[in-house]
């Protein structure tokens, strides 16, 4: 708390960031923590309680009142007001209905726009505030316009012109370092006319998918894009910072999914509530390991009569596991970043097999020797080294092909890819280790 103090204390507001506050609230105890959100200015609490994790939110919203919540609304550019009304409502929805009602009408308008969009939709993260002008308007009018709008703070973080029609059909986007070389005397239309450079939007469609619209920001290293309606009319636009956290949020989700944990669940602080969605992937994967020791119990005799197949065999389901673990998670991380087409299932699997197939052979000369010595049997050797090469290749294959399917079939590739892939690596592991002990040893 004192750190705080000390911090307000060196900073006027104006230099003060949110991100800044919130890493040092999210220090403190819960005893300190009701004292120290007194100390952070009303005009930033909004944009602090966005920085802040859902449980720290929680604890926002129950030491500020109604209006104090309504001011911290207002502050707040559209985008983030959805956000923030979003989160008040899965907290409170009665005291979030009655923060609404106190906003004025164009507030509570903007909120219900972007409301109105699915969650997956570009339209849901777009901002409405956006700086139009005609193309018949004169740069020097444009200019002073901006100027007078921003010392207003009508507007922040702009980064491009967006010229429309007089029904607000976007035709050009100019960023600001152009318009300030334009010729200030003439006209928008002239100046684009006599330029060399391009000027036509990259749009995104307000019903269009986000991670469509990610990927957009990605490939064409863009730092803001206008959104337009079905008929091109300009919407709002969704800048470079929501798509960070939309690619941070899409990572994190994708590696719960991998592990077999729910990232809505996790967020909560509500242990039975995580422990219940956790229980569940380890009830399915309770029921996998049977599979997998039905595998083992049909080699019973062979495991009697030769107790090296039992210190050996983790060995093989492991290095499977391992090695199906390695190509899954590539293939599930270049199908999130779009590096795969519709037609690269041939090649990734091909890779992937290779690259097993590869280590598969490198290692199987490792253990081969490594058990003829250890036990002094010649043949437990190749046993082991034929056994290691098949669980390698067959854990490249569904690694590989695991994600892809999903995929296909409009599944994410990372919910339940770990569970499926384990257990084919273990029975496969298993069977051909002691199949081929069955076979050749005994």
């Amino acid at each position: 708390m004192q750190k705080l103090q000390e911090y307000i204390d060196s900073h006027s507001v104006s230099e003060m960031h949110p991100s800044d506050i919130a890493q040092i609230l999210k220090q403190l105890d819960d005893d300190t923590f009701s004292s120290a959100l007194k100390l952070v200015p009303k005009d930033l609490i909004g944009d602090v309680a966005l920085a802040l994790p859902d449980r720290l939110f929680d604890d926002v919203v129950e030491n500020l009142s109604v209006d104090e919540l309504s001011h911290a609304v207002t502050e707040l550019e559209s985008d983030d007001q959805h956000e923030f009304m979003q989160e008040l409502h899965e907290i409170d929805k009665e005291v979030a209905q009655e923060v609404y009602k106190t906003l004025d009408e164009e507030d509570q308008q903007e909120i219900s726009k972007l409301q109105s969009y699915e969650e997956d939709e570009a339209g849901a993260y777009m901002q409405l505030e956006v700086f139009t002008a005609f193309k018949d308007e004169v740069v020097q009018e444009v200019i002073h316009r901006f100027a007078r709008l921003r010392k207003e703070n009508e507007i922040e973080n702009v980064q491009n012109l967006f010229i429309t029609t007089v029904d607000n059909k976007l035709l050009y986007a100019i960023g600001l370092d152009d318009l300030l070389i334009f010729d200030f005397n003439k006209t928008l239309m002239q100046n684009i006319e006599n330029s060399d450079e391009y000027f036509d939007p990259k749009v995104a469609h307000d019903r269009e998918d986000i991670k469509d619209v990610v990927h957009y920001f990605e490939e064409y290293d863009l730092s803001v894009m206008p959104v337009v309606s079905e008929y091109g009319i300009l919407v709002g636009r969704i800048t470079s910072d929501d798509i960070y956290d939309i690619i941070n949020e899409h990572a994190t989700e994708q590696m719960y999914h991998l592990a077999g944990v729910d990232d809505e669940a996790e967020e909560d602080e509500e242990v039975f509530k995580a422990g219940r969605k956790r229980a569940s992937w380890l009830g399915i994967n309770l029921f996998t390991a049977i599979a997998a020791s039905f595998v083992i119990a049909l080699f019973a005799d062979t495991l009697q009569n030769m107790v090296a197949l039992a210190i050996l065999m983790p060995i093989v389901a492991s290095m499977g596991g391992n090695a199906g673990t390695q190509s899954l998670t590539v293939v599930v991380r270049q199908l999130a970043l779009g590096d795969i087409s519709q037609g690269d299932a041939y090649r990734i699997i091909k890779k992937e097999v290779a690259i097993s197939l590869l280590n598969g052979f490198f290692f199987a000369i490792i253990i081969g020797i490594i058990a003829a010595f250890w036990f002094d049997i010649k043949y437990l050797g190749i046993v082991i080294a034929l056994s290691m090469i098949i669980n390698l290749l067959m854990a490249g294959f569904f690694g590989a092909s695991i994600p892809l399917f999903l995929k296909k079939i409009d599944i994410d590739p990372a919910i339940g890819s770990t569970v499926i892939l384990t257990t084919i690596t273990d029975v496969v592991g298993f069977f051909s280790f002691l199949g081929l002990a069955t076979w050749i040893l005994l």
